[in-house]
């Protein structure tokens, strides 16, 4: 199954899950962005045909007289195993060597009907692979192993089962204004449907913080009958402290939300958000060439189109 149908499944699956969850179908399909018409299609194709009935239809019939031999299509799903790490080229020119005669192009499409087009799925398949056979390792798989793991913990691989599982905070520096001074963004962005909140403050605190949270995303979630499981924020004293004296960890501890922190000098971990502040700080510029202005309600900032 290639990644694309997975992600469909994925979302169609979430809004069937969350569903279940509310008990309600049209608070459901509110928060997810679809109608109860659609809801009702897919839980219908779920009974009648299980998840991959949720699989978009695809009317193209494959052509097996264009495929490579049954023995090289067999040889390079077993090089796939061996040498996760090689790219499409190397592994025809390897297979070459040992008299089989597969271009880069035909190794790509083996790859993807057996789904390991990528090092990820290959390296995936190996770890299945061992478990099922306990074959030992070679030197060249185990480093291999040990790079997609290091590579996963440093980039934050976030996997979410529905809205409000996990939750990502972090705060940007918008600039200084005259006569008021630095002004700060607090961000929060839903991981699971990309759901934003942001608020401006003079001010880069643990209050601050926390006030976003108990303002703006602690309240849309109960109106949705929803509450937040877990947050993700860097390492900075605006979030980190300790519990007793700190004010947004006692926030957290009083709503029953657990902190996850990233990975230190590896700011991609949160890279959802750093995304999302990127196109606000995009938004920030068009805004201004429409003449909006910014103005002030206490330390708490917001923006009005004039």
């Amino acid at each position: 199954m290639s990644s694309v149908q997975q992600n469909v499944i994925k979302h169609k699956v979430g809004l069937l899950n969350l569903a279940a969850e509310l008990g309600n179908v049209s608070r459901a399909c509110k928060v997810m962005g679809f109608s109860r018409d659609t809801f009702y299609r897919y839980q219908a194709a779920v009974e009648t045909g299980g998840v991959e009935a949720l699989i978009d239809a695809n009317h193209r019939k494959p052509n097996p007289k264009n495929r490579v031999e049954e023995i090289a299509e067999s040889a390079v799903t077993a090089w796939a195993l061996e040498q996760p790490a090689f790219g499409q080229l190397r592994v025809s020119n390897e297979l070459r060597k040992r008299g089989i005669f597969v271009s880069p192009s035909g190794v790509r499409s083996v790859w993807l009907r057996h789904n390991l087009e990528s090092f990820k799925k290959r390296l995936s398949a190996l770890e299945s692979h061992v478990a099922q056979t306990g074959e030992v390792l070679i030197e060249m798989q185990v480093q291999a192993l040990e790079r997609k793991q290091e590579d996963d913990v440093a980039h934050g691989e976030i996997e979410t089962a529905h809205p409000g599982y996990l939750g990502s905070q972090d705060t940007f520096y918008v600039g200084t204004i005259k006569g008021v001074g630095r002004i700060y963004q607090q961000t929060f962005v839903d991981t699971y449907s990309k759901w934003a909140a942001a608020k401006l403050y003079t001010t880069k605190t643990p209050i601050t913080a926390a006030d976003l949270l108990n303002d703006k995303v602690l309240p849309f979630f109960a109106e949705q009958g929803m509450g937040l499981i877990r947050i993700l924020t860097d390492r900075g004293t605006e979030y980190c402290g300790k519990p007793e004296s700190h004010d947004y960890q006692l926030y957290l501890a009083l709503n029953d939300i657990e902190h996850t922190k990233t990975k230190v000098r590896h700011p991609q971990t949160n890279g959802l958000i750093i995304t999302i502040m990127k196109e606000l700080t995009r938004a920030r510029f068009v805004m201004a060439e429409r003449r909006w202005k910014l103005y002030s309600v206490g330390y708490r900032f917001r923006m009005e189109k004039i």
